[in-house]
């Protein structure tokens, strides 16, 4: 049962990180491919979770809080960046 479990969510995490990464190289926007690096770190970060739970141990735990962090300031930065661009409205 472990190894059945093991194995969807593989196959389930490599199918969404195949679909990242195509939406990274074909884009078409910026911030598509800012969301879809950072949807490849939340994989990743799903990735760990996962082999912690299998194998009961907090090893990576560090390096989970890291890609988290990285992700979430990331996904902050380019937010303001594309909010600082857009014309707005109230400015005429």
């Amino acid at each position: 049962m472990k190894e059945t479990i093991l194995i969807v969510t593989a196959v389930i995490l490599t199918l969404a990180a195949a679909g990242a990464i195509v939406r990274i190289a074909v884009g078409p926007s910026l911030l598509d491919r800012v969301l879809a690096a950072d949807v490849l770190l939340a994989i990743l970060g799903a990735a760990l979770a996962i082999d912690m739970a299998m194998n009961r141990h907090l090893n990576n735990l560090m390096l989970l809080v890291a890609l988290t962090l990285i992700g979430f300031i990331g996904s902050v930065t380019v937010a303001r960046f594309v909010a600082d661009r857009r014309p707005n409205p109230h400015d005429s």
